[in-house]
């Protein structure tokens, strides 16, 4: 028999609150990205979820307002995307579900990877203008990652939204920390999928 839980509670990461005060506010899309990139190495060498990191920034200052890590393992919840934990922490920060209420800075969602067909059907909602990405869709697969079914072109689907997306951000520097998380045995937790050799 299922008992219905009275409310469901994440947590983050020990090691993500001294990481989000070493971050400096910055205008430059790379740096943002870098800091993006350098918590999905974090969670990895911790183990503490997979290799995915995002983060809400405010788009024309760079401050940050939530990081979020992949904590799908960890929690042992399908739905832990780094987007997902980051999108419901700032809006939780910011208390609003609709992050482009008309009184707000625009809000940036910079993630590690681009976003699966979960997260991609989130952004609409979340109220973020603008979405960077790094490493693609592909390069997850590429370690056996199940991305979903997503439009052929995400990028318009979301442009014609009016939200801007940049992508291929540090790529390569991306790429690598997929590829050191299937090299060090991560687990690949697709529903009722064996991954493909690495």
């Amino acid at each position: 028999m299922c008992r219905q839980p009275d409310s469901v509670t994440f947590h983050l990461p020990e090691w993500i609150a001294a990481f989000c005060h070493g971050y400096t506010a910055t205008p430059q899309t790379e740096e943002r990205m870098r800091f993006v990139i350098e918590a999905s190495q974090r969670n990895v060498e911790a183990g503490t979820g997979g290799p995915f990191a995002a983060a809400v920034f405010e788009h024309d200052s760079g401050r940050l307002i939530a990081l979020g890590v992949n904590l799908v393992t960890s929690e042992k919840l399908s739905v832990l995307h780094a987007e997902i934990v980051a999108i419901s922490l700032a809006q939780r920060q910011c208390a609003t579900y609709d992050l482009s209420a008309a009184y707000r800075p625009a809000y940036e969602l910079v993630t590690s990877t681009e976003p699966c067909a979960m997260c991609l059907g989130a952004i609409p909602w979340s109220g973020v203008r603008y979405v960077v990405s790094g490493a693609r869709e592909e390069d997850a697969r590429a370690i056996g990652f199940d991305e979903g079914p997503k439009p052929d072109n995400w990028v318009r689907a979301l442009e014609s939204r009016r939200i801007a997306v940049i992508t291929d951000i540090h790529r390569d520097r991306a790429r690598a920390v997929l590829q050191q998380y299937a090299r060090g045995g991560g687990a690949i937790y697709n529903a009722g999928k064996k991954p493909p050799a690495v």
